[in-house]
Formats: structure tokens, C-alpha cells, sequence
């Protein structure tokens, strides 16, 4: 996009640095806005996106014993290495992203055609990593090679999942119904019903004669119990194979969702994306960058930034706003380095409030006056109160090894982990940053490794809340040994291949001091202070539009409104769009647009949703069959329509679902 000159008078304050306020300020400068960004960071930018630098003689190990060998000074002659990369969590690119990766063509990288989008590899395979079972290798793309095939056969003959005929039985029926089900209904129905009970997770149990699954967090956090009224009574939590296969599975795979707390509308609608995409042979279901995130996407993210006229202000947090109720405009932004130090006042014409839903809260709670001229930003504070369940601990944990073990060529779900455990082999995927390249020269392998569930009792019978940093790893490298065992018993991992480890410094208070303070919340402790927003279900009615009652405010967070329904960089950047859309419209100003994509719907399955949608105005139940002779007739002339004319349409597709 060429840089618009239209109007470099409108300033727009934007109160944080993450995705979100990177994307926005992207999107204003290309058009001309004056933009000044405001980030919590100190040095960093890209919010829960960067990458951190890890001193090799910072690192912990597994044992009170190094087991590598000790940090120490360069050779004379060696010159000196950058730190070694760590991330708040590993990144990936489903190929359902459209927005994300639409901004990414926009940032220059050396001689890449397409910017820093070109940094973006397709990995292969899924590994599901179970216990005292072999690792099950599985596509995530549409059939290529006769290895895949292979493949596909080694899943349908030797999985030995232990579903039964019911259970397949009754997840395809599932599927189906999501499938054939109208919008309308995903919005108001499914919206208010979690993943787990959709699934039916509990009365499989039932039938398959197991005992109860136990609460949420049994005896997880006494001071929860005693908010929601009582502590619940633990009970037998033995995950079973329809939960691990068929429930689970999805939520583990986004990382950012809980089975008992996702809704159906969002579950399903993303297992939908990835499900056309592995069933599409132009497109790649997933994505990965070829290097550390700072090197290969935000910091030239940054640069470019930065040449637009973007003015960057690092080490600064938003405290609150000031409004005048007469004329429902925002007068001022306040911004603070630290805890205690004295506020600095901000003035613009425009404000895009882009910080976490926990952080706005406070700011809510700061305002008053806000509330006052649009009392349904209030939704905000309760999306961010305990009772909603709706942040949760998602953090990464970096073990650096000694010897470069790929594992598989794609992510790894730890099926049994306790403490939901996925992970990747990093070193494949970076051919042009080898690791020898950083700390002290010792690190030939990396594997990436994100913690969802902090409130189950690992096999050290601990919630990973309650362990020390220590603990956390060894417990982590625990549950990846047991489950990256092979048929023979021999385990892909050794502790002697572990040169040190590097926690999320947002773990613990101490290695990074907690600007804003956290809140408290059932899922947030004084010593996380990035707290990830999952979704919950019947959350949509708290979660706000880009805009609001307040005339030059707008929010670019992950809990606006989005079709992406998901805490993640691409529903970050399309509430950044739809604010800039929001600001471009209010001010009059003339710049283009930003686009706005939809998800992908099966048009093969028109018909049946179409049906559905009619079904449901009549205030009738979902059903599977097929009705009336004409719409029978219907739904077959679609079909072959849409498959005769498939062809015509492949090079759209490939555009759609690969590049954009």
C-alpha cells in the first residue's frame, strides 16, 4: 500500500504495543495519521508475541547439578554471540489467518517478495505423544507424497486409540451437525454452550463405564473455592480415550481454549477452518516462522514502523483517561513508567485502546467518566472478573539442548500431559539461525514447549501454579519423557541432552517487574503477570465492538468482537482493523478501508445451512434429516455444482488459503 498524505494532521494515541497496537499503528500510518504508541515494554515490542534475549549463564537446569557445560567467557578470537532467543510461547500460522498474514506481506525483509510473510514454512506433521504408547505421527495437510500416505495408513492401522465404534460414531455426528448448522444458531445457541458438554464428554464416560470427571481445578486454589461458595469435593480425573481423541485433542492443538470452557461456536467454527484446510491440496494447514519472532517478523516490524513516522514510547503503561461527558470525547491519555511514578498526560484526536482486556479494566475502573457516557464498556470489568473464568495461564518454557532432536516436522501434543503440554522443535525450521550462533556456542537443539493447564495436578501431584520455577521444569520435562517414548521403550529424550531452561519471566515475581499489577482473578495469581484471555462460553454478549459511545476511543484488543472469536495475532490485528476502519470513518479523513475477511464456509453445504437457518426461524432443534424431497433435490445440484466448477475456481482458492 502506498503511504497516503491525506491527513497528517489527525493524531492518534495508541495505548499499547502488542499485535493489536503494532497492527493499528501499521494501518494509520500507511494512511497518513500521525501515530505515537505507548508500550508497557521496556525494551520489547509485540506483547505476548516477542521473543526475549536469555543469557546462557541465566538459565536453569534441570537438576541442582549443571548438566551442560558452565557458562563461560568466548575464546579470545570467537566473537561474541547474541543471547539466546526464549518466547512467552511458540508461534504458529494456521492457514485459516488472513489478516495477520495480509499485514505481514506489508514489512519489508531483505529481498522477500512478500516481506516477512515469506518467514513463514508449512510444518508436515502433527506428533501425538501419549503415554506408554508410541508417538503418533499424523497429516496436517492434504495428502502429498507416499510417505503421506503411509502415513495415513500407520494412523487407520496401528493408532490403537482406544475410541470405540460409539465414540467415532458420535464425534462424526457431532462434526456434522456444526458442519450443517446455520450461522444463526452457531451465534445464538451454540454460543452459550461449552465444547464439553456439545461433545457429550460426560455421558461417553458414562456409557464407557468410567468414573466421574472431577471439577475444573479439584482443591486446586482454597480462596477460589470459597468465591464460587464452597471447595468441591476432588474426584477420580483419569482423562479417557473420547475425551484425549475427540474433546481435548482441538483445545490442545489452539492453545488458547479449555474443552469445559470453549464454546461450541468457536470450537467449532475454528475445527471447521482447519478441517477444510487439511481437505484442500493447495493450501497448508499450518505455519511456522524460520527463526526467533524479534529477528524474523517484529523487529523489522518495527523498522518499518518507524520509517512510516510511527513514534514508538517503550516502558510506558496506560493508567487511565480523561473524558468530557458533554461532549463524549476522550480530553487526555495518562501513561506511567512504573508503579508510583508520576502520571505523563497524552493528547490526541483519536485514542485506540489496545492493551489486554485485564489492564482495560483497570483503566475502566480509573474513568469513570467513561462509564458514564457508555455504561456498556462495563461489560469489560466483568469479562475480567473471576466469575467468567476467562484468563487462564498460558505460558512457554525453552529447553536448550545439546544435540538438535526434530522430534517431528510440525508440533507435538503431549495427549496425556496433565499439565496440557505441547511443544516444537525449533532448529529445523531455522536453517538460516543456527543456535550455535547464540549464548556460548553449546546449543545445537531447541524445543519450544507451552503450559495451558497451570490448575491440574502434574505427576508430581502439584498444580504447576503452586510449583517453584525449578519444579515447573523438571515436571515439564517429566510429562514430555513419558510421552516421547518409543514402541521399543527407548525415550527420544535424555537429561543429558538438556543444557539449561528458560521459564517465561512473567512466572515469577522478581525476573520482571509486573507493570501494571495483576489483577486478581481465579486464573491469575500475583505471580503471572500476563494472563492469556481463553474463550468461555456466552462471553460474546460481555465482549465490546471495536467502537463505542466515547466518539474518538476505540478498542484493538483480543476480546473486541471478531470473527476469529479467539485470543490470538490474527483476531489482535482484525480488531486493530475494524478500529482504524472505525477512526477512518469518524474522521472523515478519505484513506481506503482496512479489509475485513470472513471465515471460510463449505459452499457444498450450502443448502443443508440454508435449511437449518429456516428451521431455526421456526424456533426448531438442529436436525439431520434432510427434509422434503426439494430440498433434497436442492442440496444435490449444489453438489455437483460446486464440484464441476471446482476447478474453475483452484487458483482463487490457492490465493485465499495459502497467501493471504
Amino acid at each position: 500500500m502506498a503511504v497516503s498524505t491525506s491527513t497528517p494532521k489527525i493524531k492518534v494515541a495508541v495505548l499499547g504495543g502488542g499485535v493489536a497496537g503494532m497492527s493499528a499503528a501499521h494501518e494509520l500510518a500507511e494512511r497518513g495519521f500521525a501515530v505515537d504508541v505507548y508500550e508497557r515494554q521496556p525494551v520489547y515490542v509485540g506483547g505476548k508475541a516477542r521473543s526475549v534475549d536469555v543469557p546462557f549463564d541465566k538459565l536453569l537446569q534441570l537438576h541442582d547439578v549443571a548438566l551442560g557445560t558452565p557458562a563461560g567467557a568466548p575464546a579470545p578470537d570467537a566473537a561474541p554471540r547474541p543471547d539466546l532467543p526464549g518466547e512467552h510461547g511458540f508461534r504458529f500460522f494456521p492457514g485459516f489467518y488472513k489478516h495477520i498474514t495480509d499485514t505481514m506481506k506489508r514489512i519489508p525483509y531483505g529481498t522477500n517478495k512478500q516481506g516477512v510473510f515469506d518467514n513463514l514454512v508449512a510444518s508436515q506433521r502433527v506428533l501425538l505423544a501419549r503415554f506408554g504408547q508410541a508417538p503418533l505421527p499424523a497429516l496436517v495437510n492434504f495428502p502429498k507424497t507416499c510417505a503421506d500416505l503411509e502415513t495415513i495408513v500407520q494412523d487407520l492401522t496401528q493408532a490403537n486409540t482406544g475410541l470405540t465404534a460409539a465414540d467415532k460414531k458420535l464425534f462424526a455426528r457431532n462434526l456434522w451437525q456444526i458442519l450443517t448448522s446455520s450461522y444463526e444458531r452457531r451465534q445464538q445457541v451454540y454460543e452459550r454452550q461449552s465444547w464439553w458438554d456439545f461433545m457429550q464428554t460426560d455421558a461417553e464416560r458414562h456409557r464407557d463405564s468410567l468414573p466421574p470427571q472431577a471439577p475444573l481445578r479439584p482443591d486446586a486454589l482454597a480462596d477460589i473455592h470459597h468465591h464460587l461458595g464452597g471447595a468441591a469435593e476432588a474426584k477420580p480425573n483419569v482423562p479417557f480415550p473420547y475425551e484425549i481423541y475427540c474433546v481435548g485433542g482441538l483445545t490442545r492443538s489452539l492453545v488458547a481454549a479449555q474443552p469445559k470452557l470453549m464454546s461450541v461456536k468457536t470450537g467449532g467454527d475454528i475445527l471447521l477452518q482447519l478441517l477444510l484446510l487439511i481437505g484442500d491440496p493447495t493450501a497448508h494447514t499450518d505455519r511456522i516462522l524460520n527463526g526467533p519472532t524479534n529477528e524474523v517478523w517484529l523487529n523489522p516490524w518495527l523498522d518499518y514502523l518507524t520509517t512510516l513516522g510511527v513514534r514508538y514510547h517503550h516502558h510506558r503503561y496506560a493508567t487511565r483517561l480523561e473524558c468530557d461527558p458533554d461532549t463524549r470525547r476522550v480530553t487526555a491519555a495518562f501513561v506511567r513508567p512504573e508503579v508510583g511514578d508520576a502520571e505523563e498526560r497524552i493528547e490526541a484526536d483519536y485514542y485506540v485502546a489496545a492493551v489486554p482486556v485485564e489492564q482495560m479494566a483497570q483503566v475502566l475502573k480509573n474513568s469513570p467518566d467513561l462509564l458514564k457516557i457508555d455504561a456498556t464498556l462495563g461489560f469489560i470489568e466483568k469479562l475480567a472478573a473471576p466469575a467468567t473464568k476467562a484468563l487462564n495461564w498460558m505460558n512457554g518454557i525453552q529447553f536448550y539442548l545439546n544435540v538438535d532432536v526434530p522430534l517431528a516436522p510440525g508440533h507435538i501434543i503431549c495427549l496425556d500431559s496433565p499439565w496440557a503440554v505441547t511443544a516444537i522443535s525449533q532448529a529445523q525450521f531455522w536453517p538460516q539461525h543456527p543456535l550455535s550462533g547464540y549464548g556460548n556456542g553449546e546449543v545445537k537443539g531447541l524445543l519450544s514447549v507451552d503450559v495451558s493447564n497451570w490448575f491440574e495436578k502434574g505427576l508430581n501431584h502439584k498444580t504447576a501454579e503452586k510449583c517453584t520455577l525449578p519444579e515447573i521444569v523438571r515436571e515439564v520435562w517429566a510429562e514430555l519423557k513419558k510421552s516421547l517414548t518409543q514402541a521399543n521403550g527407548e525415550c527420544l529424550l535424555t537429561d543429558a541432552m538438556c543444557v539449561g531452561c528458560y521459564v517465561d519471566s512473567d512466572i515469577e515475581p522478581g525476573t520482571n517487574r509486573p507493570v501494571p499489577p495483576p489483577i486478581k482473578s481465579p486464573f491469575v495469581a500475583d505471580h503471572n503477570t500476563e494472563p492469556l484471555l481463553v474463550n468461555t462460553a456466552n462471553s460474546w454478549s460481555l465482549r465490546p465492538e471495536s467502537f463505542c459511545g466515547v466518539e474518538n476511543l476505540f478498542l484493538a484488543s483480543d476480546y473486541v468482537r471478531t470473527n476469529t472469536d479467539l485470543a490470538t495475532m490474527e483476531g489482535a490485528n482484525e480488531a486493530a482493523r475494524r478500529a482504524v476502519n472505525g477512526i477512518i470513518a469518524a474522521s472523515g479523513s478519505g484513506a481506503p478501508f482496512c479489509q475485513i475477511w470472513q471465515l471460510h464456509e463449505p459452499d457444498v453445504l450450502a443448502v443443508l445451512r440454508w435449511r437449518d437457518r429456516r428451521r431455526f426461524a421456526k424456533g426448531l432443534p438442529w436436525s439431520d434429516a434432510l427434509g422434503d424431497l426439494p430440498t433434497r433435490l436442492l442440496h444435490e445440484a449444489n453438489y455437483w455444482w460446486q464440484h464441476l466448477r471446482r476447478p474453475a475456481r483452484r487458483p482463487a482458492t490457492a490465493v485465499t488459503s495459502t497467501i493471504s
